[in-house]
């Protein structure tokens, strides 16, 4: 999953550790979701969502390739 959380923390001038505070979260998870190496839970999203005025779905961006109907396996 791509997302726009530098771009848009930067936008405002932020450091990751004012976003982190933001969030209460810590400086390393805000890292790990910019770095795409951490999808956040669904209440941090939205946290992050709300923070930002933005929804979501104008923040996280699906990697199309990994979004298919198979199930895997069983």
């Amino acid at each position: 999953m791509r997302n726009r959380l530098r771009e848009l923390r930067a936008a405002r001038r932020w450091s990751q550790a004012d976003l982190a505070d933001r969030c209460q979260v810590s400086r390393q998870a805000i890292n790990a979701i910019e770095t795409e190496r951490y999808d956040p839970s669904l209440p941090l999203a939205f946290t992050i969502a709300d923070i930002f005025g933005l929804t979501i779905e104008e923040i996280f961006l699906p990697d199309r390739a990994d979004t298919t109907n198979d199930p895997g396996p069983s």
